[in-house]
Parts: C-alpha cells; sequence; structure tokens
C-alpha cells in the first residue's frame, strides 16, 4: 500500500481539476463521536455534520467547512437545520490511484485508505479526501 505524505496535487500533472455536484442528507452530531466511512474512521465534534450522500455513503464534515461549502436544499430549510443541503460549486484537485493507497486527512488528521481506481482529492493545501471510483464518476465532472 501506498503512503500519501505531503502531498500537492497542484504540482503533480496527472491531476486534474472537478467539480462536485451533489444534494446530500445533513445531521448535526450532538456529541463528540466517530463515523466510519468506507474509506476509514471520521471523528467528529459536537455540532459537526454528519452527512449521507447520494449514493448512501457517509462522512463528516467540520461545522465551519460545512458552512463555508453548503448551502439548503430547499428555501425552507434555515441554515444549521438538519435536512437536503447542496454542495457551493467548488474546483478542487483530484488524482485517480493505481494502486492501494492511503492518506491522513489532514495533519495529525484520520487516515483514509483507497484501493486501485479510488480518487485522492485536494481540497486546500493540507487538506485531503478519498472517493470510491464508483461515486465519483458519479458525483464530480472535469471543470476544464
Amino acid at each position: 500500500m501506498i503512503e500519501l505524505k505531503d502531498v500537492d496535487l497542484r504540482t503533480d500533472p496527472a491531476a486534474q481539476r472537478y467539480i462536485k455536484d451533489e444534494t446530500v442528507a445533513v445531521e448535526f452530531a450532538a456529541g463528540d463521536g466517530e463515523l466510519m466511512s468506507l474509506e476509514g474512521p471520521n471523528r467528529y465534534l459536537r455540532g459537526d455534520a454528519l452527512i449521507t450522500g447520494s449514493t448512501g455513503e457517509r462522512w463528516v464534515v467540520s461545522r465551519d467547512r460545512f458552512d463555508a461549502k453548503y448551502v439548503p436544499a430547499e428555501p425552507s430549510l434555515a441554515h444549521g437545520a438538519p435536512g437536503p443541503y447542496r454542495n457551493r460549486p467548488a474546483i478542487v484537485l483530484a488524482k485517480q490511484m493505481d494502486a492501494p493507497f492511503s492518506i491522513a486527512r489532514s495533519a495529525a488528521g484520520d487516515v483514509l485508505r483507497g484501493t486501485a481506481g479510488d480518487w485522492v482529492m485536494q481540497y486546500a493545501p493540507g487538506d485531503y479526501g478519498v472517493v470510491q471510483a464508483l461515486r465519483f464518476a458519479k458525483v464530480y465532472r472535469r471543470a476544464d
């Protein structure tokens, strides 16, 4: 398994720019805990967003990142209330991997794992994710 460290997809010629387009179901954590995603553990704090994607996968987004990245999908939904949300269109860098790999979500963060064909994502310097190939094909499109 390849252990990715100090990755910067901005300088990787195999990385491409993609945009996510998805409506997700959101709950907000009542206390601290851990959610097991397909790629590995996601620890969360009270108030963080517990997200279920359109393809059934679950993951965690810290509250400050959630507030910046998601908007209510229905006009009647107050921001911060549980319910459907859409991601704000944002370009991310992604690279499809040809071997099993692991990467920390952030410095000293949870370690995520992917298999050959899955995608390593870079949302910002030092901010990473892993998306399974089937899910990636359903919710991401090339930005270029």
